[in-house]
């Protein structure tokens, strides 16, 4: 059987280094492998792994709000809204939408090629499923 490992998404390669930042120094990412082209990382205290490839596209998924790294949260707006501020100090434009009253999505068009960043209240990951 196949156990999960990580989950890859793309950066635009002109902010790849930005957003890889700010992960390590908001979110408290650490760097577990980097090659020319991609980085791995986790966050301390998880035990799943994100990777993110440098892309070149020019054009962006229209529907990649629907494609999320996701986050749980006790204020999840306030939270989207401090990394939002915190990648507009940094350059980019950033902007927090909403899914609803408990989950929110942070987008930084320019950096962000196929998903958003999101954070929900924790209750919503309460699935009420067990693990075999």
């Amino acid at each position: 059987m196949m156990t999960f490992n990580h989950v890859a998404n793309r950066l635009d390669h002109r902010h790849f280094e930005t957003i890889v930042e700010m992960l390590k120094a908001k979110l408290g990412f650490f760097e577990l492998r980097r090659t020319e082209r991609a980085i791995w990382l986790r966050q301390k205290g998880a035990n799943i792994d994100l990777q993110f490839s440098r892309s070149a596209s020019l054009g962006r998924d229209e529907d990649k709000i629907r494609s999320q790294v996701s986050f749980l949260s006790e204020t999840p707006r306030a939270d989207l809204e401090e990394l939002a501020a915190w990648a507009r100090t940094h350059g980019l434009k950033a902007e927090v939408g909403s899914y609803s009253d408990r989950e929110f999505y942070l987008d930084a068009p320019e950096a962000f090629v196929d998903f958003v960043i999101e954070a929900m209240r924790p209750e919503l990951a309460d699935y009420g499923a067990v693990s075999p």
